[in-house]
């Protein structure tokens, strides 16, 4: 029975529901309620639903521990999902910024570009942080990698807690000035749904106050 119980685990099913949720609210948000064409769901609006997914899952992976640790109680099945959840959300991270280097041009985010063509503070400052979170994810992602296990050093330094709060801190800077401009204007909101970014950036502060008090 206790064996059952510590193998049990959560991260398919956890996985499946947020990525059909996440995916979901981006069609409804830009293609039923929003005017934008189905023509650019296979590869922008699908970009937007798994970005979404990425945030998501991510910060589950960083918050379960925390959360335990604050005395709410957190089901073995969630416990036992953690790395399997932060190796999935970086794969999304991953393909979220390969597809957004193939359509990032001002055709595509006007509100990104000055109209000589070069980035706008804020394009360049969120372009700053999701580099910057990218790769200490990448660094995270390499504590699993079996060939490092044995270097307690790195091991310690890449899972601490000012680490990741470190890290988190670059996917809310990446966030926010991404989409800012868009959370002041409520009225330009499509059917008066948040931005897929706004959603995003309020799981990962509520994310990032978890880790902040209950991380040791």
């Amino acid at each position: 029975m206790s064996e059952t119980i510590f193998n049990k685990n959560y991260a398919g099913k956890i996985i499946a529901i947020t990525s059909i949720l996440s995916i979901g609210y981006a069609i409804l948000r830009y293609h039923i309620v929003g005017d934008v064409p189905w023509k650019d769901f296979p590869f922008f609006i699908l970009n937007k639903g798994i970005s979404l997914a990425a945030f998501i899952l991510l910060t589950f992976n960083f918050s379960i521990g925390p959360l335990k640790n604050l005395g709410i109680k957190v089901s073995e099945g969630w416990l036992n999902s953690r790395q399997v959840l932060g190796m999935t959300g970086f794969l999304f991270v991953l393909l979220h910024a390969l597809m957004s280097f193939m359509v990032f041009k001002p055709g595509v985010f006007r509100n990104f570009f000055e109209e000589n063509g070069s980035l706008t503070l804020y394009a360049g400052l969120s372009m700053l942080g999701g580099i910057l979170a990218f790769v200490v994810l990448w660094a995270y992602n390499l504590a699993f990698k079996t060939t490092l296990k044995e270097d307690q050093k790195f091991i310690s330094f890449i899972t601490s807690r000012k680490f990741l709060l470190v890290a988190m801190l670059f996917s809310l800077m990446h966030l926010f000035f991404m989409g800012i401009n868009g959370w002041l204007n409520p009225a330009s909101w499509n059917g008066s749904l948040p931005p897929i970014s706004l959603i995003a950036f309020t799981f990962f502060v509520v994310g990032y106050v978890i880790n902040f008090l209950g991380r040791k």
